[in-house]
């Protein structure tokens, strides 16, 4: 007994010695404040480190350098260490003893650590934790989701089980940092009932969560983009965190917040201003290609004329030290500044020499549209892109990368088409989306009319494939059974091809579909009417009818785009009176919500409607809100500033015009003068000839004037007066030459020609000529919005408004000169 004693208590004793050592090198790991000073613990510990040290001694690696800035972290030094390596190795020997947590963690420690994805450590870590997945915990479930993506494993079975344990546990979930790795990592393979159930539990949570780090919300916009989804009311929210957590954020952060506004379709002008102002503060700071590539892409859209200088000037300078996808970036960038500096640019083009032997295909895409788009002129260059698009389009069997290569080839200047793009066009057509039909199509048509194919038969060939690129696209159509899968193909359309060749069939195909439209696809369906301009009752009444069931469901910045297709095409739908009333009643109590410049686009699409509301028009017209409204300009792009400032130039005409009890002043004269000033108009031959027509009419030329400004600054091609017996009164002499000066015309200034009182009885008539612009492209050729605007304002100005639509004056009725005469004469003073 004795003996049995003694023994136990040796034990007892050497468990407790190795114990408290064991705890002591814990220790000591945790209290490492540098990489050296680990791996000194692992070369003199090997024999006794255990599952727990080597998980705690590459986790506490990371942490060290998580600590490091980006640009001073030595990940490589720590991966070549001959200690890393063995970590790795007992890493790998204990992987199956090793704890759940410390097994993920492990995982996620080497991959920040830049160890290969396809590494055996990697490889024995990932298998580990999918045998343990059904217990681990949702943090480490969370975690163990964003190694895997961070792997690319974005359609490999264990993500699909992982989305199948978030589906079962979705309620549980209480964490938004937990639920947004989970998003992004599992957005490729979920069903769009789970994606909406996420989008519903994302929402919630940044509700219910007082304080949300930026890098939560940023995720959640990852997972939008991810699923292709605009979805406003996650999209305000997260801005929302982004505008509040301002200070925090770095050129990193506001980098990727604006990629991903950019991918979405929605912009800030708030978070600009804001980007703006912490960028402007730090531009010295940023002296590497990295961050200073990110800098000029986010600061150099938005800024004032001497920093994008020192921009450009900068970025020539760091050109040899760029690598390809920042020259991409750089000249993306350009491209948006729409920059004419050709020092930079060359400098960029000197650079992609060396780097073009490296790009991949949709890289080469990019660049030949950059370079196009700004004017280069290095040919060699333009070669070198010719022959290696050329190569991949020849080895090339994805349908979309196909076409995206033939559409930048016809962008290349002098480019002679060989037979081979024909017939590659020609294989991949019944496997292309209505886009890349689009692409093709828009290739061919400019080859054969700029007669860049040359060889036998060209012409015919290239008929034979215009018809088969028509029927491909009809048959996608009429496959379509799916209004929301039809309508993501759409946004992509652009160019003639669709609206010449395919838009009746499409309009025709989302009539049958009608029955689909909801309040969350109401906005692409708008868009795709916007842009085809045809008036289709069947789909105008069912958008109505939609959006006033679901008006608190719709986003405020969707309503817009609703009221904008009704206005632009002039369309009453059936519960027209209803339809705006709910429009403007969700809109209203809500002004707080919408930014600045919103709500003066909004103002403008209602006034065209013929709608003034109260709380909109006194909320716009006042000094502290056109203020806030002149900082929200300053960092818009410049066709978006352009649109703001013109539709509130309107929407002041219209309030002085319709709407005087506001007691609104006009306040855009310099404004227009300006505009006017600085623009330059042509008489076409159209109107020349209906000049002369004029004159003969009324008996000369000092009776009708032409491209005649009004107060409130319309522009009118003719003007006459005609006096109580309709005989035409004397005008003020031309200042216009009519006789094949090229056209160019000043316009009759209102500051010098001020309007004499006419005497009882007379009548000043304002002749219009409306082009095809003026009507909507289906057959009823219904007025469109704004002109119909200008004909009510000018009658309230005092004016007998004659409106010549172009498909009367050319039609065959007036084939004739006399015809004509006699059309203008029956127009002008009114018969009928």
């Amino acid at each position: 007994m004795p003996g049995l004693r003694q023994l136990c208590l040796f034990t007892l004793r050497r468990f407790q010695a190795r114990t408290l050592c064991s705890d002591l090198l814990l220790s000591q790991i945790n209290g490492c404040t540098h990489e050296d000073e680990v791996f000194s613990l692992v070369g003199r510990n090997k024999a006794r480190l255990s599952e727990k040290h080597v998980g705690i001694a590459l986790n506490m690696l990371w942490q060290l350098q998580k600590k490091k800035p980006f640009l001073l972290r030595t990940s490589d030094y720590v991966r070549n260490h001959s200690q890393f390596l063995t970590l790795c190795i007992l890493a790998e020997n204990k992987a199956e003893h090793m704890e759940d947590e410390v097994i993920v963690d492990t995982l996620y420690s080497i991959l920040r650590l830049d160890v290969e994805d396809h590494s055996s450590l990697a490889k024995v870590l990932v298998t580990e934790a999918w045998k343990r997945l059904e217990r681990l915990s949702l943090p480490a479930l969370s975690k163990f989701a964003l190694c895997l993506y961070k792997q690319h494993r974005h359609f490999s079975p264990v993500i699909g089980q992982v989305a199948h344990i978030v589906d079962m546990k979705l309620d549980s979930i209480q964490d938004i940092r937990i639920l947004s790795v989970l998003m992004v990592s599992i957005s490729e393979v979920i069903t769009e009932s789970f994606r909406d159930r996420l989008l519903h539990k994302a929402e919630q949570l940044l509700e219910e969560t007082d304080e949300v780090h930026f890098n939560y919300a940023r995720r959640v916009l990852q997972f939008l983009q991810n699923v292709k989804l605009r979805y406003h009311p996650l999209l305000e929210k997260c801005n929302r965190i982004f505008l509040e957590s301002a200070s925090h954020l770095d050129i990193h952060s506001i980098s990727h917040i604006f990629g991903l506004y950019e991918q979405l379709g929605f912009d800030s002008a708030e978070f600009r201003l804001i980007a703006k102002q912490l960028l402007s503060e730090t531009i010295d700071d940023y002296y590497d290609p990295e961050t200073f590539a990110k800098l000029f892409s986010s600061l150099g859209p938005m800024a004032g004329s001497k920093v994008r200088e020192r921009l450009l000037v900068t970025a020539g300078h760091m050109a040899e030290e760029f690598r390809i996808h920042q020259v991409l970036m750089i000249l993306k960038t350009m491209q948006k500044m729409k920059c004419r500096s050709s020092h930079p640019l060359k400098k960029m083009a000197s650079v992609l020499h060396k780097h073009l032997e490296s790009c991949h295909a949709l890289q080469l895409v990019k660049l030949t549209q950059y370079l196009v788009v700004l004017h280069c002129q290095d040919v060699e260059l333009f070669a070198k892109l010719k022959m290696l698009l050329l190569g991949y389009l020849k080895s090339s069997v994805i349908p979309a990368d196909t076409a995206a290569i033939i559409r930048v080839l016809a962008m290349l200047p002098s480019f002679q088409v060989d037979e081979m793009i024909i017939n590659k066009a020609a294989a991949v057509l019944p496997q292309c989306r209505l886009h890349h039909l689009n692409c093709i199509a828009t290739a061919l048509v400019k080859w054969n009319h700029h007669g860049q194919l040359h060889w036998q038969n060209s012409s015919e060939l290239c008929a034979k494939l215009l018809q088969k690129l028509h029927d491909c696209g009809f048959q996608r159509l009429q496959k379509a059974n799916n209004l929301n899968l039809l309508l993501e193909e759409l946004p992509y359309v652009n160019g003639e091809w669709l609206k010449e060749v395919l838009n009746e069939e499409t309009l025709a195909m989302c009539q049958r579909l009608k029955d689909q439209i909801t309040w969350a696809n109401i906005l692409p369906l708008s868009f795709f009417l916007i842009k085809s301009d045809h008036r289709c009752p069947a789909l105008f009444d069912r958008i109505s009818s939609v959006t006033v069931e679901n008006i608190d469901k719709i986003p405020l910045s969707e309503i817009y785009f609703i009221l904008f297709l009704f206005s632009t095409l002039n369309y009453d739908p059936p519960d027209n009176e209803e339809f705006f009333k709910s429009c403007i009643q969700h809109l209203t109590s809500n002004l707080s919500h919408l930014e600045a410049y919103h709500l003066v686009l909004l103002g403008h699409v209602l006034a065209v409607a013929g709608y003034f509301p109260p709380a909109l028009i006194t909320t716009i017209f006042n000094v502290s809100f056109l203020s806030k409204l002149d900082a929200q300009l300053k960092v818009l792009p410049d066709m978006v500033k352009h649109r703001v400032q013109s539709s509130l130039m309107k929407l002041n005409r219209a309030v002085c015009l319709e709407c005087p009890e506001f007691h609104i002043p006009w306040f855009h004269e310099p404004y227009c003068q300006r505009m006017f000033h600085n623009s330059t108009s042509r008489i076409n031959p159209e109107r020349q000839n209906i000049h002369r027509m004029l004159t003969e009419i009324l008996g000369g030329r000092h009776y009708s004037r032409i491209s005649v400004l009004t107060p409130y600054y319309y522009e009118i091609d003719f003007e006459c007066v005609l006096d109580v017996n309709k005989k035409p009164l004397s005008c003020m002499a031309q200042n216009i030459p009519l006789d094949g000066g090229g056209g160019i015309h000043l316009r009759h200034d209102i500051k010098d020609e001020r309007r004499k009182a006419l005497p009882p009885g007379a009548q000043r008539i304002a002749l219009e000529f409306l082009d095809s612009k003026a009507f909507s492209k289906d057959y009823s050729h219904h007025l469109k919005g704004e002109p119909a605007v200008k004909k009510r304002h000018l009658e309230m100005l005092g004016y007998r408004v004659v409106q010549i639509p172009h498909f009367e004056w050319n039609s065959m009725a007036l084939s004739t000169k006399g015809e004509q005469l006699e059309y203008l004469r029956q127009q002008l003073y009114g018969i009928q």
